[in-house]
């Protein structure tokens, strides 16, 4: 535990929810990618599915955690962070906000009228793009307050909407 501490410049024991949040959060995501390669390959409902799924489970979670470590490399000196275990909370903010902003999507497209089979992709999928980015814009700065760290992403807004052409809002 103490190697956590130092690794992650944890002070306080609260903020040992995120290393613990945020390994968590990989190994679901390891176990949803694995059920659907099972499913894709019509590997379920076989006397293999479970072997199968521990299998890549731990495949894909050693994957996964040996590319976040990377990012958090190449990240660290990006991004201006008091202490490392705020890098993961910015990253869980980030898979969240991603998440949810897509889930918005899909019945603020069907609202407006827009279905993923009766148009065609190439009008589908850009007005879906233009219907997630001010969904994505709202939530980045509420989850990153809900995580504590509302000044980093407020600036991460404000220097994407600049670089969009949009930095007229904060004038």
């Amino acid at each position: 535990m103490e190697k956590i501490r130092i690794r992650w410049q944890i002070t306080k024991d609260w903020q040992l929810l995120f290393p613990f949040l945020g390994a968590f959060l990989v190994l679901l995501t390891a176990y949803l990618i694995s059920r659907r390669f099972l499913h894709l390959f019509g590997l379920n409902n076989t006397l293999w599915e479970w072997p199968i799924t521990l299998f890549l489970v731990a495949v894909f979670y050693w994957i996964m955690v040996k590319f976040f470590l990377w990012c958090f490399k190449k990240l660290e000196n990006r991004w201006v962070v008091d202490q490392r275990w705020e890098m993961i909370a910015i990253f869980i903010v980030f898979a969240i906000t991603g998440s949810v902003s897509a889930k918005f999507a899909e019945p603020l497209t069907h609202f407006i009228g827009m279905e993923k089979g009766t148009h065609s992709g190439w009008i589908y999928w850009p007005v879906r793009i233009l219907v997630i980015l001010p969904i994505y814009q709202v939530l980045l700065v509420l989850f990153g307050w809900l995580f504590g760290q509302f000044r980093f992403f407020w600036d991460f807004e404000k220097k994407m909407l600049k670089r969009m052409g949009l930095g007229f809002f904060f004038r």
